[in-house]
């Protein structure tokens, strides 16, 4: 039998992901490790006047001003404790296939583990819960379930264009005012 045969009739492995995985309270949450574009530790914060109290401010970062969630808060209403393990993570935040991407900071608590497995082993877990369409299916292991947070579908058109608006503000001509 040739190489190729053998090639052909094998078995493909299943595809595995790479998953930043992190915690509200007790309960274990994952984001893609595709859509994070760097962990940081939790930085001083500008807070943004009249925003959602998950909101938690904004802070420059390689010349860019990028807003601020709390997951936390936003999926509980409560804050994320101040903890070692919370750190602020950027993530690619693109609400959909025309809009470009564009950073997005999240307090996320216990944000100091990875899991590499196949993302077909998340299942839905029965509800269609509008209040949160972020939080998507679950996967269950050793140490309970784990829910997807899907990155593209954590702020509603309001938020999105508090937090982005467009055309975006100009920061010089901010600058420029007496």
């Amino acid at each position: 039998m040739s190489e190729l045969t053998l090639k052909r009739g094998a078995v493909m492995p299943a595809k595995q992901v790479l998953f930043l995985v992190f915690r509200i309270a007790s309960e274990r949450f994952a984001l893609q490790a595709i859509e994070v574009a760097e962990v940081l530790p939790r930085l001083p914060l500008k807070p943004i006047a009249k925003a959602p109290a998950w909101v938690v401010g904004v802070f420059a970062y390689r010349g860019a001003v990028v807003p601020v969630i709390d997951l936390s808060a936003l999926t509980f209403g409560q804050p994320a404790q101040a903890r070692t393990s919370t750190r602020l993570v950027l993530v690619h935040y693109r609400p959909d296939d025309v809009t470009p991407s564009t950073l997005l900071g999240l307090i996320l608590e216990q944000a100091t583990d990875t899991l590499r497995c196949n993302p077909a082993d998340f299942k839905p877990y029965g509800l269609d819960n509008r209040q949160a369409p972020y939080l998507g299916p679950v996967r269950e292991d050793a140490q309970g379930l784990l829910q997807w947070v899907r990155v593209a579908d954590l702020l509603d058109e309001q938020v999105r264009a508090l937090l982005f608006p467009s055309p975006p503000l100009d920061l010089a001509l901010l600058e420029e005012r007496p």
